[in-house]
């Protein structure tokens, strides 16, 4: 079996064009520790490639809706960094379905919200259930309302 250095490493642009994705963003994903580069004797990233399985996950991760730091998170507790297997998707993906079920009943209260919003017409900063539910900003902050999740 071939030691993992034994192995023939990908180039930036060969990651690029096979995950379809930008060199930039990849230099992004490895800012974030998302992903790891080595550098060869003239200072080129190179890649193992299983880096190629692990973009494939960020970016079903973004797809659906989970955030880079969730997905960090995630990408974090596999031992020794290594690629992600079914069995660790499995988890991943059950932990990010709880996010989105929240978000997804956020994003409803929200719409049903609107309805609502759409015959009132007052845009109240102070009253408005959609800008300051509770007249949470008035009680904590001032300045601008915010949608408060």
């Amino acid at each position: 079996m071939k030691n993992s250095h034994d192995l023939p490493l990908l180039t930036i642009g060969q990651v690029s064009k096979r995950c379809g994705v930008k060199p930039s963003t990849l230099h992004f994903y490895e800012d974030k520790g998302l992903i790891k580069s080595w550098r060869n004797s003239g200072n080129q990233r190179r890649y193992k490639k299983d880096v190629l399985r692990r973009v494939s996950l960020i970016k079903a991760g973004q797809k659906v809706g989970v955030d880079l730091k969730s997905i960090r998170v995630a990408l974090d507790t596999l031992p020794n960094s290594r690629t992600p297997n079914k069995a660790d998707w499995e988890v991943m993906s059950s932990v990010w379905k709880s996010q989105l079920d929240e978000k997804i009943r956020y994003l409803e209260k929200l719409r049903n919200s609107l309805t609502g919003c759409i015959g009132c017409g007052c845009l109240s900063m102070s009253n408005c259930p959609i800008y300051n539910e509770d007249d949470f900003l008035g009680n904590n902050h001032s300045g601008p309302p915010l949608l408060d999740k």
